[in-house]
């Protein structure tokens, strides 16, 4: 019997993974004075200059500080592309790797460039 996942759902394989569940997870346990916020807000310093120059603003602010809304950065990981990953920051060149016939995964991460909060938010594929 094959378990991939294209042979369960009965598609290519290419679908989307969603952590908003971890997340609410993290978020809860921050509050509750489990986890403390050098536990959460620990953004690599790249991370948070990608945010702040190459990401999608949001209009949701960040769950940790309650200051400054949260960006997206999106890295795409794949053949032909850098080891350390590239960032996507327009709508242009997510397009093009989507037509690209190398299958890219894509990492989304939430990202407070104020106190450091940061969060994988999806993962997907594209091109191929």
């Amino acid at each position: 019997m094959n378990l991939r996942p294209e042979a369960i759902r009965g598609t290519s394989g290419t679908g989307v993974v969603d952590y908003r569940l971890a997340r609410q997870q993290v978020i809860q346990q921050y509050h509750k004075g489990r986890l403390s916020r050098l536990d959460v807000c620990d953004a690599h310093p790249e991370l948070r200059r990608a945010a702040m120059g190459a990401s999608q603003p949001t209009s949701e602010v960040c769950p940790i500080c309650e200051d400054e809304t949260v960006a997206l950065v999106t890295y795409a990981f794949g053949p032909r592309l850098p080891p350390g990953g590239r960032c996507i920051s327009t709508a242009r060149d997510m397009a093009k790797l989507s037509r690209g016939k190398a299958q890219v995964t894509c990492y989304v991460v939430e990202v407070c460039p104020a106190c450091a909060w940061n969060h994988l938010t999806r993962v997907f594929h594209v091109g191929g």
